[in-house]
C-alpha cells in the first residue's frame, strides 16, 4: 500500500444529517474524530427540528473542537440536510455519515485510498449492524443475513468490485456537484437513487468488505416497520424513475406479503390446504434463524419477529408506494447543481 505525506492527502469533509439523535450522536462525532488519518478534517451536522437533546449535544460537541460545525436543516429530511452539509463543506472528499452510524478504525484512510487506487466516484462498504439490547440483536442478525435482506454486499459482505450502491459512501465532491448532490424528493432511497445516477454518468462505484460502519438498529417492532415500510415506498419510486433499475431481490417481499395473504384468505374461504403458503413462509424464515450463531436465546426468538418486520412491511411499502410521492421526473430533469466551494487540491 502507498503511503502518502500528511500534506498530499485530501483534505475531508464529514457530512452528518441528524435529527433526534441524542442516544448516538456524541459517540458517532468521536469515532469520526478519532480516525487516524494524516490529512485535514471537518465535520459539518446538518441539525433537523429535534425534539430531544441533539441540537445541545451538538452545541457542546462545536464547543469543544473547531473542526466540528452546524448548519441548519430545517425540513429535517435527509437529503436536504446532506446538501446543506455539503454546500457547508470546503474540502474535495466528501465523507457521509450518519447520526448512529459508528466509523470503523482506518476508514477514512482506507477510502480516501481506495478512490485514488481505483479511479472511482464513490467508495462504500459494509452497514455492520449491532445491536445493544435482545431486540436490537435479532434486528441486527436479520439485517446482515441474506434471508432478510438477499445478496445485497453492503449488508452480509462479499468480495470488493464495482457495486449498484454502497452504504452511505465516500465520494470525489466534483461527482457530487456534477449530479447535483442528493435529489431532496426521495426522502428515502436517496443513496441508491444518486448512485444510479453516478453509474449512468460512467462513474464508478465501488465496493470492499474493508470498509465498515457499525449501524445501530431500529429499538422497537413499530420502528423497524415504520423504517422498512419507508424503504419499500421509495424504493418503488426509484424503479419508476429508472426503469433499469429493477431486480428480483426488490420483487422478493412484495411477492411474500402477496402470497401469505393469498394463503389466509384462501384457506379460511376456499381449503385449508392453501394455508401451506403462509406456513411454508413461516417455516422459511424460522430455519432460516436457525443459521444466526451467538444469539441469546430471547434473541433467536424475536429473530422471526424481526425478519418477517422487515419482509412484510418493504412488500406493503412497495404495494403501496403512491404516485404522488416525488413528482418530478429527475431520470429527465436532474437537480440543480451545488454551488461550488473552494476545496483542497487532492
Amino acid at each position: 500500500m502507498n503511503t502518502k505525506a500528511a500534506e498530499e492527502l485530501p483534505a475531508v469533509s464529514v457530512i452528518m444529517p441528524v435529527l433526534n439523535e441524542e442516544r448516538h450522536l456524541r459517540t458517532a462525532v468521536r469515532r469520526i474524530l478519532e480516525q487516524e488519518y494524516g490529512g485535514e478534517l471537518e465535520v459539518v451536522i446538518a441539525l433537523g427540528p429535534s425534539s430531544d437533546r441533539t441540537d445541545e449535544i451538538a452545541a457542546a460537541l462545536t464547543a469543544e473542537d473547531p473542526r466540528v460545525r452546524t448548519v441548519p436543516n430545517p425540513t429535517g429530511r435527509t437529503p436536504a440536510g446532506l446538501n446543506a452539509a455539503i454546500r457547508a463543506s470546503r474540502h474535495p472528499v466528501v465523507v457521509r455519515v450518519d447520526g448512529h452510524g459508528l466509523l470503523t478504525p482506518g476508514y477514512i484512510a482506507t477510502a480516501v485510498r481506495l478512490l485514488d487506487e481505483m479511479e472511482a466516484a464513490n467508495v462504500g462498504g459494509i452497514m455492520h449492524a449491532e445491536g445493544e439490547n435482545d431486540w436490537e440483536h435479532a434486528v441486527a442478525a436479520a439485517m446482515t443475513s441474506k434471508v432478510g435482506v438477499g445478496n445485497a454486499a453492503f449488508h452480509t459482505g462479499g468480495l470488493a468490485g464495482p457495486a449498484d450502491t454502497v452504504y452511505l459512501g465516500v465520494f470525489r465532491r466534483e461527482v457530487l456537484e456534477r449530479q447535483g448532490g442528493y435529489n431532496e424528493e426521495f426522502i428515502r432511497a436517496q443513496d441508491w437513487e444518486l448512485n444510479y445516477r453516478i453509474r449512468r454518468a460512467g462513474g464508478l462505484v465501488w465496493f470492499t468488505p474493508q470498509l465498515k460502519v457499525t449501524y445501530r438498529p431500529r429499538p422497537s417492532v413499530r420502528a423497524l416497520a415504520k423504517q422498512y415500510k419507508d424503504y419499500g415506498r421509495w424504493r418503488r419510486v426509484v424503479t419508476r424513475y429508472h426503469r433499469g433499475s429493477v431486480n428480483l431481490r426488490y420483487l422478493a417481499p412484495p411477492a411474500a406479503l402477496l402470497g401469505v395473504l393469498a394463503g389466509l384468505l384462501l384457506g379460511v374461504l376456499v381449503h385449508p390446504a392453501f394455508l401451506v403458503l403462509p406456513a411454508g413462509y413461516l417455516l422459511a424464515i424460522v430455519l432460516g434463524s436457525l443459521k444466526s450463531p451467538g444469539l441469546s436465546a430471547k434473541s433467536r426468538l424475536l429473530l422471526p419477529v424481526a425478519l418477517a418486520t422487515m419482509h412484510m412491511s418493504w412488500g406493503f411499502g412497495f404495494l403501496t408506494s403512491p404516485r404522488k410521492l416525488a413528482r418530478k421526473v429527475i431520470a429527465s430533469t436532474p437537480p440543480a447543481p451545488i454551488d461550488p466551494k473552494p476545496t483542497t487540491a487532492a
